[in-house]
């Protein structure tokens, strides 16, 4: 096991950031770890990383218990948080080789990881330049460069990709990937699903303190109630047939608006030829229609009843 936390506790005075978390990390995972703003995610990562003393509670790492001076475990960690954290004196080799540097003394070995780093996140035209030259989709990348050129077994990624273009976007998932193909442990945390849904084998879900839901995304799929959802673009729908279409055998929901019908089954059903066939019946002329399993977000709202990105 990588990461094991077992009854965390951590309060802010009457505050409980932390409440009895438990939860575990195992070798060669991609592990998300999600939660609406406030949920206590990172919390959670400041104190697995002894960033954050805590109330109660023990924390191991590598099988070893993680403390402030754990030294061999840190030298084990990369670490890419949400703020940018580099050095803008320095241009994006000199950030890359300072911060391998603090891991790997060789000047010879440190010299092969920062090109390796700069390669990896395709910075190779940049490495002159200083960070304020580089747009937020590349100082991403440059982060990252600098978390993990040592080379680490565990890296904790906390929301890597926020407000970055869909050109980096993809550039970082798939250099994570390619990562924990290496052999790296990944935990990441995201506000984005169809990231996590994309990368991560395995999910817990957090909400003020607690672990309320856990399992790869199948196994979370199959916790809510709802189904198959299929969205059809008509140009017009009547309230009596938008009624009718509510009380079809296995509609959990059905909805108009904005020339968009959205029709929700219920868990196990499938409604796609139904509603096909209503509409032919019926002579409702339809543009595009289209049918989806529930996604990670629909998880999301039915388990917390909140949106994730507030």
């Amino acid at each position: 096991m990588v990461i094991k936390v077992n009854n965390l506790v951590k309060r802010y005075g009457d505050l409980v950031a932390l409440d009895h978390l438990s939860f575990e990390v195992g070798e060669g995972e991609v592990f998300g770890l999600l939660g609406p703003n406030g949920s206590g995610k990172t919390t959670a990562i400041n104190c697995i990383l002894s960033l954050l003393k805590y109330d109660k509670g023990e924390i191991e790492i590598f099988g070893k218990p993680m403390s402030p001076t754990a030294y061999d475990i840190k030298r084990e960690i990369g670490i890419i948080m949400q703020n940018v954290a580099v050095f803008e004196e320095l241009t994006v080799y000199e950030n890359i080789n300072y911060f391998c540097g603090l891991y790997i003394s060789d000047k010879a070995e440190r010299k092969r990881l920062v090109e390796e780093a700069i390669d990896f996140v395709g910075l190779n035209d940049f490495r002159k330049f200083y960070p304020k030259k580089l747009s937020g989709g590349l100082l991403r990348r440059l982060n990252i460069a600098c978390g993990v050129a040592h080379k680490p077994k565990l890296i904790i990624l906390d929301e890597p990709t926020v407000a970055v273009d869909p050109q980096s976007r993809n550039k970082i998932l798939e250099g994570i990937e390619q990562l924990n193909r290496q052999g790296a442990t990944i935990v990441y945390t995201s506000h984005y699903m169809e990231e996590v849904e994309q990368i991560c084998s395995r999910i817990v879900i957090l909400d003020k303190g607690k672990v309320i839901a856990s399992g790869t995304k199948e196994e979370l799929k199959s916790m809510i109630s709802l189904g198959e959802k299929i969205t059809a673009e008509l140009f017009s729908l009547p309230a009596e047939k938008l009624a009718m279409l509510r009380k079809m055998p296995g509609v959990a929901s059905a909805e108009y608006s904005d020339r968009l019908l959205v029709v929700k089954s219920e868990k196990g059903k499938n409604n796609l030829e139904s509603v096909l066939n209503f509409l032919h019946s019926e002579n409702i002329r339809y543009g595009r229609i289209y049918s989806e399993l529930p996604t990670l977000n629909d998880v999301f709202l039915e388990i917390t009843g909140k949106q994730l990105r507030d």
